[in-house]
């Protein structure tokens, strides 16, 4: 079985490859594939609104499980009609299909918690963990400026590469550790995206 046993030392400002840390294939692990990721919501039609509205994502299904109700989001194909949407989402939806496509999003509201008291982001402590999904889109720009005409609140804007644009939490900021400014090589990449807050955070 291969195992990282050590990651090895990375150096400032260099993108490094993945094949370069990869080891060699794992016939035990070939099928393997990130199906979709998770997140509690409180407000099932404000984050619906913003996934699909604002995101270009589509309900695959839905599934009131009793004490939860569960919605998978995914892209759909480009260029389609409404109707070739539907079908795609339909196929989707059926585990064959849904269990080999990637990409996926869940969303996941216990009955009972509209209030977003309790519930962690991931960048914020003690719960820090999960960072942020990634989405591409063809414009940046516009897509920024149509999330924020939609009264989405905007954490980097497009251009923007300070280190005030990742703040150090206090839990990082009491170990002193995290500080530093980003690297001009990153700092290349990093101005040409956004981030914005979901309905959630």
């Amino acid at each position: 079985m291969n195992n990282f046993q050590s990651v090895p030392a990375q150096q400032e400002g260099v993108f490094n490859a993945a094949p370069a840390l990869n080891p060699p294939p794992n016939l035990a692990t070939k099928d393997y594939k990130l199906n979709h990721l998770a997140i509690r919501i409180t407000d099932p039609a404000r984050s619906l609104h913003f996934y699909i509205d604002l995101l270009g994502m589509r309900i695959i299904f839905t599934m009131n499980a009793g004490p939860f109700t569960i919605y998978y989001l995914g892209h759909p194909p480009a260029s389609q009609s409404e109707e070739e949407i539907h079908d795609w989402a339909q196929r989707t939806s059926e585990i064959p299909t849904m269990t080999k496509t990637a990409g996926l999003l869940e969303l996941y509201h216990t009955h009972g918690a509209e209030s977003s008291a309790g519930i962690a982001t991931g960048n914020e402590p003690p719960s820090l963990g999960f960072s942020h999904l990634g989405f591409t889109v063809p414009d940046v720009p516009a897509a920024v400026e149509r999330l924020r005409e939609n009264g989405v609140r905007i954490l980097k804007d497009v251009g923007v590469c300070s280190r005030e644009t990742v703040p150090l939490s206090e839990w990082e900021a009491e170990r002193g550790i995290g500080r530093g400014e980003i690297h001009e090589n990153y700092a290349w990449f990093f101005e040409k995206f956004a981030m914005v807050a979901d309905p959630v955070s």
